[in-house]
């Protein structure tokens, strides 16, 4: 169906990156996600009706920039739980945004810096041939952080909200 390159679950939302298998395959298994979280969710709430509104938003990824920016913005994304501001206002302690993510779970962030979290459900084959090792996935992240107000302005056009 599709391979799980990146995901971050929040607590109103996720953000998944993922690659299309045949057959429409990321409609197949968004319908799937969907479908059985809203009757895990509704059995054990006991309550009925959906759980999201409207479609899940897609975008066909075909620039490597694009895709190393997707996988920052991913892996990052924890830090709203943070500093809900830090986008606008710039990371000002990195070590501290830098810890946050290091011990948030429910990320595949933990996975590319060499710490195994959700290993069987991830596809990193891509990701290590564009940032190469987990060491340099963590330089990267830092690097993203540094320029971070250069790096939201490149690609603000292509951000789903």
């Amino acid at each position: 169906m599709v391979d799980i390159l990146a995901f971050c679950l929040m607590p109103n939302h996720f953000h998944l990156l993922v690659r299309q298998g045949p057959d429409h395959g990321i409609t197949r298994f968004m319908q799937k996600v969907g479908t059985g979280y809203t009757m895990y969710f509704n059995q054990r709430n006991e309550r009925v009706g959906p759980l999201f509104q409207g479609k899940f938003k897609s975008i066909l990824v075909q620039e490597n920039r694009y895709l190393r920016h997707l996988y920052n913005y991913i892996h990052l994304n924890p830090l709203d739980l943070l500093a809900p501001s830090w986008r606008e206002n710039q990371v000002k302690d990195t070590s501290r945004a830098l810890s946050f993510l290091n011990n948030y779970r429910w990320s595949s962030y933990l996975d590319y810096i060499g710490n195994k979290n959700f290993p069987s459900i991830l596809d990193k084959v891509l990701a290590l041939e564009i940032f190469g090792n987990e060491r340099s996935y963590s330089k990267n992240i830092n690097e993203w952080l540094a320029n971070m107000e250069k790096n939201y302005a490149d690609f603000s056009s292509l951000t789903l909200e």
